[in-house]
Order: structure tokens, then C-alpha cells, then sequence
């Protein structure tokens, strides 16, 4: 759950400041990630678990027409993030995992017995078991798909050689290939030298994003909007770019789907409630800026 605050800067070391707006809405990567699959048009079930207060989260999925079969309600608090959101319309976010942190790997084995090898799992790193997951699924021939954020000392254990798809910012790119303040397509290039069999999505900011693959590349420029709020943009994109290329879409068409989807998402307020049907990307001609 999202507690957002409208704030005039972000908050500095020793300030205290007032906030002008505060609001409650249903988040958190995985969900707004599931969501985002569902409302691209992908058939999605949800691993995960909330705490006795979980239920407008468990509404939103199924509201999205997500599958929370396999989330369980578990005793403790849900995951909850405290964001700050200045007048551009940028954030920074505190999470508190909550029972995300307390999913089990009897919990992820369940899941994968129910998937199929031609599915895709997609994990972030909000959650506890990522690593047992994404070993579990690639011995099971799932296609893996992994947002490495946020960014934590755990990360340096996982096997990301074993995932086939790889969704990264700026600071998640740069935290992986050790290349702090380098060049995107450095970073990019260095990425894919790591993990020569991953395909590594790439998004920069008002840059666009860029992909790579061994040598392949591509890249597509932003789509200009009125920024309201960041908050889900890239899990948007995240669900629309995976939902995209696995119904045969090329790598290009699937980034400026996905492009459009997050462009929609950030000229509105909220997290997950901020995410676009499919319906309403489609419609959306505009060209992307380069």
C-alpha cells in the first residue's frame, strides 16, 4: 500500500518539512507489475502475500483480472512504501516489506508447479526467495524475467546469468555492471558483455530506453505528457514490454508499446490505479520523441 506525499523538495538530512496532499492507494512492484500485465491483455497469476489488511490489494488484482490464487494472508503487516512526490512529478520511495518478506520457498514451489515451460516468471526484489525462484524455475524451463529493484546486498548472490530477460534503470544498470556515472550504452554494452545470453532492457529517463542482446540493439525515444506522477512508470512499462513480445511483437514494436503505456501511467496520480488498459495505449498515435 502507497502512502504518497505531495511535497515542494525532497526531504534533506535534519529538514523537517509539511506535506500539501497526502494519499493512500494500492502499489508495490509485483502488483503494479501484475496489474500492468492484465491490463496489457496477458494471462497473469500472482505470487505473493498481504497481511490481514491486504484486501484492497487483493481487490485490485482481481478488479485487473489477475489470478491471487496463490497469495496467501499472512499475520503481520502488508508491504507499504512512503513516497515523496515533488512538483515535476518525481519521486523517491521508503518500502517497508512486511509479509512480502515472509513468502516461503514451499509457497514458490506451489506456483511453479502450476506453470508451464512455454510461461514466463517474473520476479523484483521487494520479496524474499528471488533467488530460490529463479534457480527452481530455470531447472523447471520457465523463462525468467527479473526487475532487480531495489537494489540490496542480496542481489550479489543471485544467478542472473540464468535469467532471460532483465529489466533495469539507470541506477539498477549502473549498480550491476559497477559502471557508476558511465554512459547508458557503456552500461548497456557491459551489461551484455556479463550476460551474453540475457536479453537487457534499459530504461534512461527522459532518454528513452535501449535494448541489447549479445549485439543486437535497439532503442525508442519518450513519449511527451504532462508528468503528474513517476511512481508506477516502469512497472508499467515492465508488464507491456513482457505482455508485447510474448504475444509476437518485435523487441521495437514491444518498447514503444510499452513506452506509450508508461507515458499514459505518468501523467496521472497514483501507482497501480495510474496503469492503462491496452484499449487506451492502442489509441494513443502519438511518434516518440528522440
Amino acid at each position: 500500500m502507497d502512502r504518497s506525499y505531495r511535497v515542494n523538495h525532497f526531504v534533506r538530512a535534519g529538514e523537517t518539512i509539511s506535506a500539501s496532499e497526502l494519499g493512500t492507494s494500492p502499489g508495490g512492484k509485483g502488483l503494479n507489475q501484475s496489474v500492468a500485465l492484465a491490463r496489457a491483455g496477458a494471462e497473469v497469476y500472482h505470487l505473493g502475500a498481504v497481511g490481514t489488511d491486504g484486501g484492497p490489494l487483493l481487490e485490485i488484482l482481481r478488479s485487473s483480472g489477475v489470478d491471487p490464487r496463490f497469495v496467501r494472508t499472512l499475520d503481520g503487516s502488508s508491504g507499504h512504501a512512503i513516497i515523496q512526490i515533488t512538483p515535476d512529478g518525481e519521486n523517491c520511495i521508503i518500502i517497508f516489506g512486511g509479509t512480502n518478506r515472509q513468502i516461503t520457498r514451499e509457497m514458490v514451489d506451489e506456483a511453479l508447479l502450476f506453470l508451464e515451460p512455454s510461461d514466463i516468471l517474473l520476479l523484483q526484489n521487494e520479496t524474499s526467495q528471488g533467488e530460490y525462484a529463479i534457480r527452481e524455475a530455470k531447472q523447471r524451463g520457465l523463462r525468467i524475467a527479473f526487475n532487480p529493484s531495489p537494489i540490496t546486498e542480496d542481489l550479489l548472490r543471485y544467478p542472473l546469468e540464468l535469467v532471460d530477460c532483465l529489466l533495469v534503470n539507470e541506477v539498477e544498470g549502473a549498480a550491476l555492471s559497477g559502471a557508476f556515472g558511465g554512459e547508458p550504452t557503456q552500461i548497456l554494452s557491459d551489461l551484455c558483455r556479463k550476460y551474453p545470453q540475457t536479453s537487457v532492457v534499459f530504461t534512461i529517463g527522459a532518454k528513452g530506453v535501449l535494448f541489447g542482446k549479445g549485439e543486437k540493439r535497439e532503442r525508442c525515444g519518450i513519449y511527451k505528457v504532462p508528468v503528474v506522477d513517476t511512481t508506477a512508470a516502469g512497472d508499467t512499462f515492465c508488464g507491456y514490454f513482457l505482455s508485447g513480445t510474448s504475444r509476437g511483437l518485435s523487441v521495437l514494436e514491444a518498447l514503444k508499446l510499452a513506452s506509450k503505456a508508461a507515458a499514459i501511467a505518468v501523467s496521472r496520480a497514483g501507482a497501480a490505479e495510474s496503469i492503462p488498459t491496452l484499449q487506451e495505449v492502442e489509441k494513443a498515435d502519438w511518434i516518440p520523441k528522440t
